[in-house]
């Protein structure tokens, strides 16, 4: 589910901070979109803020098995005459539990690993117990091997023979089983980790790769003082770019679009210098 709000700030950069800030989530979380440009007026007088719009993404809740409200009316007044003559005996319940549905287990035995969130066996268990099935489903062998958790989560790497399958065209499969990953793995969960999958150092490369080009057309900005906008790029590819730029003298970084196409522009910004 998509959600988003809009704040102001001094500039675009400082708006983006103060939405941020509100949200608690760090900038490859978010697509930010410029509303309204800060302008300086004369002497000071007559300006007005920046304007934006910050959009994050809000994980969809299952909905809790309701088998009780399923009952038709005749069911429900029955249940209350049959009550005496019951006498469920162990050897009679457990065949009850044993067909309950399979969602319904699953969200029971999630509250029960609250206590031991802090181990970070418990989340390599789930995480290597959902990427081993996903492999197998898309015949691939590769190595799973999970980091230690820091404070920038966990990271994961898949190591093999021939990866261009989890890979796919400019990461975008090896971005899908990120996000999939991300979501079984933290489903039920109250506080969130953030897992980062990685294949063949595909992502190291691909950074490298960014930062140099994000850099090139930086410097074609400022020097031409016109903006230029960037092929449609995924979130994390965007992330990258307006990271290497955040502290560009005379440039601003904003995203514009929407998804699949959503770009990232490199705009130019007089006055604007590195801090």
């Amino acid at each position: 589910m998509e959600k988003w709000i809009e704040a102001t700030g001094r500039t675009e950069d400082a708006a983006v901070q103060n939405a941020l800030a509100q949200l608690g989530l760090d900038r490859d979380s978010v697509s930010v979109e410029i509303l309204e440009r800060a302008r300086s007026g004369f002497f000071g007088i007559g300006g007005s803020p920046a304007k934006v719009k910050v959009t994050y993404e809000v994980p969809d809740e299952a909905p809790a098995p309701q088998q009780e409200e399923t009952l038709s009316a005749p069911q429900k007044e029955k249940a209350p005459k049959e009550e005496p003559k019951q006498t469920v005996t162990p050897a009679q319940a457990s065949p009850v539990e044993e067909k309950a549905p399979a969602a319904a287990q699953t969200e029971e035995a999630a509250p029960q690993e609250v206590p031991a969130e802090g181990k970070a066996v418990d989340y390599e268990a789930r995480i290597r117990a959902f990427l081993t099935g996903l492999l197998e489903q898309m015949g691939v062998e590769a190595t799973i091997t999970v980091g230690p958790r820091t404070e920038n989560g966990i990271p994961v790497t898949l190591d093999g023979p021939k990866l261009g399958a989890v890979i796919g065209h400019r990461g975008e499969t090896l971005d899908a089983i990120q996000q999939l990953t991300n979501y079984t793995v933290n489903r039920g969960r109250t506080h969130r980790v953030r897992i980062h999958i990685d294949a063949e150092n595909y992502r190291a490369k691909r950074e490298e790769s960014l930062r140099r080009l994000a850099s090139k057309v930086a410097a074609k900005v400022v020097k031409y003082r016109r903006n230029i906008t960037l092929e449609p790029m995924n979130a994390y590819e965007r992330h990258v770019i307006h990271e290497t730029l955040q502290d560009y003298p005379d440039v601003i970084t904003y995203s514009t679009g929407t998804e699949p196409n959503r770009r990232t522009v490199v705009a130019y910004s007089r006055g604007k210098h590195a801090y």
